[in-house]
């Protein structure tokens, strides 16, 4: 999986502003750029803090017969700095120490003057001094311009670069004052796997770099280039022709949330959805829900099952944080697909899936149900391999914790021998008696192989082998795979599927942070097996109220969202001035220039924190690579429970909050 978060070096240093707003404009701050990769860096946060520019050039001394081993380096102003480990350690001779930094020293005095043309270096004493590189591998060179610097008697040093691994940033805080590392990798190969465009920077760009005025951006601002294309929307809706030109010939349309608890993103999307059910052949919404909770909407919406009413249909969900799907704008939608699907031919109706992997009991107790039907038998094994499931009750994660602990082996090995199975048996009795049939062999399907993806997602929390992010969203883009391939058989053409998740899931991950850590995403799966069959369509906000839990299990609140921070993409957004609009990114190049640089994003789930939002709620992500179009509704209200309490209904007292925390 791609790894890459900036799309070179200048691109960097813009992200790498927004860590030091604390220096911007003052009188005391110098930027020093490392020869030659830092130099694009520090031009761009120089340029944004207003500060003087210069290079810092570092030669490592390295060994006559290992010269990637650094026995010293040579600095601007002649300054020389040992490592006197490798000295004795390889008894290198005062002549032959000298020889070769008399050779680097030449080359650091050819490209002083190659870079600075005659000027003079820029006083450091006293001030702030701020080196930057585009990135620290073994961080020799950054130490020796810390311990050459720090002759030069300046008030404070700060080392600041785009990427470097952990370990290498939390070891700088020893050298340096201050360390701003804006992303730290794991694991971490090179510092180029940061970067699409790592291309060497070459002597004359650096000389340019140095001698070109530093100013902002000239011509419209950001603001201005974002403003000039937004599209209008009506309560967060785009008109039938932008979301037609926005959709195209898509089978898979990915549309996100900013929050899992904001009234306008559900019920914008549920319009959206009507209109690509109605007007382009849509015929199933997958949600991010347990499968078997969305399958009793979906026999409710398609005029079976015992429920009669989409409140009594909505019943199912009753895991926290049951407000997701258990809210007004849902059940208004269901009860509209219900009335649809009863207008229209059996081929025509719409389907609701969910596509989510919690559901390890109730999964279990589904296939038990089917097979209990079918084959009385085929039930009873079931029932017997599932036992092992039942042990610490009905809890996932109860079951995680001591099968991670060497308790679930055997059970791994049971449910996987029932979903072959029902594989193999199951589906030869169901084809026998026709297409409802058929859709419910399906369901067992689904639910059986949900029980052997939670099992050993729940395992996999606990033992930390692989990533328990991944394995979720690779189980509901195979989920979403497996329900576009039944749907397709049935229908005789290819299948045509809206998505409901958070951005979180739908967003490409390859444009953000957090694929430097290896993780992936239902969006990025998508667009990576669907080559130009999806549309990726994530929503934004920057205040209002939303329906979160301050913790996992807790009652939902109604909480006062902070106004984004300072460098988010949702601040922007908010300067514009407009109440709500649409960017569709890939017919708006200046937008999408301007967005395709990484920026802070927020993310509510069904928690929110206010006081570490920050942390606990941001991250960085390239909005133009992630998602083909974005709407931005600027002030949102909570999304109305079905079950409300007291509590909800008080929501919270409005704060004036800090601007940034």
């Amino acid at each position: 999986m791609a790894q890459r978060l900036f799309r070179d070096r200048r691109d960097a240093g813009r992200v790498l502003v927004g860590l030091l707003e604390d220096y911007r404009d003052r009188d005391d701050v110098i930027v020093l750029g490392l020869p030659r990769g830092g130099v694009p860096v520090a031009h761009e946060v120089a340029t944004a803090l207003n500060a003087p520019l210069d290079v810092f050039i570092v030669r490592k001394l390295g060994l006559p017969e290992h010269p990637e081993l650094a026995m010293g380096a040579i600095a601007s102003g002649g300054i020389v700095v040992l490592n006197d480990d490798v000295v004795r350690g390889h008894g290198v001779s005062p002549d032959v120490l000298r020889e070769v930094a008399e050779d680097e020293g030449r080359e650091l005095a050819r490209r002083e003057r190659v870079y600075r043309n005659d000027r003079a270096r820029v006083d450091v004493a006293g001030k702030t001094v701020i080196l930057v590189d585009d990135g620290l591998a073994t961080g020799a060179s950054m130490r020796a311009a810390i311990r050459a610097v720090r002759e030069s008697k300046p008030a404070r040093i700060v080392v600041a670069v785009p990427a470097a691994a952990a370990s290498t940033c939390d070891e700088f805080t020893r050298y340096a004052d201050d360390v701003v590392c804006a992303t730290t990798p794991s694991p971490f190969f090179a510092v180029g796997q940061a970067y699409y465009d790592f291309s060497q920077t070459t002597d004359e760009e650096v000389r340019q770099l140095l001698t070109s005025p530093r100013v902002a951006a000239g011509g419209e601002s950001e603001v201005e280039v974002v403003r000039a294309v937004a599209v209008p929307v009506q309560s967060g809706v785009p008109s039938e022709d932008v979301l037609s030109a926005i959709v195209g010939d898509a089978r898979f349309v990915l549309i996100g949330e900013a929050t899992h608890g904001t009234h306008e993103f559900y019920a914008a999307r549920a319009e959206m959805t009507r209109r690509l059910i109605d007007q382009h052949g849509f015929r199933a919404v997958a949600v991010e829900a347990d499968w078997p909770d969305a399958y009793r909407v979906n026999r409710y919406v398609r005029g079976r099952g015992a429920d009669r009413t989409a409140e009594e249909a909505l019943q199912g969900f009753q895991r926290f944080p049951a407000w997701m799907w258990r809210n007004t704008d849902v059940l208004d939608f269901v009860g509209w697909l219900r009335e649809r699907n009863d207008r229209v031919a059996g081929r025509d109706q719409a389907g609701f899936y969910g596509l989510d992997l919690y559901s390890l009991h109730r999964s279990a107790d589904e296939v038990i149900s089917y097979l209990q039907a079918v084959d009385p038998q085929a039930a009873e094994r079931a029932r017997d391999r599932y036992s092992c499931l039942d042990h610490h009750g009905d809890n996932g994660q109860a079951y995680g914790l001591a099968a991670g602990f060497g308790a679930g082996e055997r059970c791994e090995r049971q449910v996987l021998e029932q979903l072959v199975d029902l594989q193999r048996h199951a589906h030869e009795l169901a084809r026998r008696d026709g297409l409802l049939a058929e859709d419910e062999a399906f369901h067992a399907e689904r639910n059986a192989r949900l029980v052997q993806a939670a099992e050993r997602y729940y395992r996999t929390m606990f033992r930390g082998r692989v990533s328990s992010w991944n394995l979720r969203d690779q189980h509901m883009a195979e989920t979403l795979d497996a329900l576009s391939d039944h749907l397709e058989a049935r229908r005789g053409e290819p299948a045509k599927i809206v998505v409901w998740a958070h951005n979180s899931h739908l967003g490409d991950a390859a444009a953000t942070e957090v694929a430097a850590q290896g993780e992936f995403n239902v969006g990025q799966l998508v667009r990576e097996q669907h080559p130009g069959e999806s549309r990726l369509i994530g929503f934004t906000t920057y205040t209002g109220t939303v329906t979160a839990a301050h913790d996992w299990g807790a009652p939902a609140d109604r909480k006062q969202v902070r106004p984004a921070l300072r460098g988010s993409v949702e601040e922007l957004f908010h300067d514009t001035g407009h109440k709500e609009f649409l960017l569709h990114l890939s017919v708006a190049p200046s937008a999408a220039d301007v967005l395709g640089s990484a920026r802070l994003q927020r993310a509510i789930g069904v928690i929110y924190r206010p006081d570490t939002e920050r942390v606990s709620h941001y991250f960085r992500a390239r909005l133009a690579d992630q998602f083909d179009a974005v709407i931005h509704i600027d002030e949102t209200s909570a999304l109305e429970p079905l079950d409300r309490t007291a509590r909800w209904e008080a929501g919270e007292v409005p704060e004036s909050y800090p601007h940034a925390v």
